[in-house]
């Protein structure tokens, strides 16, 4: 039977982690300061293009 391969599936789970911690932190962000929220927004998704 085939090892199961760990490393990879902690990999996401910390991936997972990371990304709602960072919906999070905009979730606040945009509660203090609505109007650079939107700001952000448009410039990550550009970078994320790039």
């Amino acid at each position: 039977m085939a090892k199961k391969n760990y490393n990879y599936e902690k990999r996401a789970r910390e991936i997972e982690k990371q990304k709602k911690k960072e919906e999070k932190l905009k979730k606040k962000q945009a509660k203090n300061n609505p109007e650079n929220v939107e700001n952000n927004e448009e410039i990550e998704s550009i970078e994320d293009k790039e």
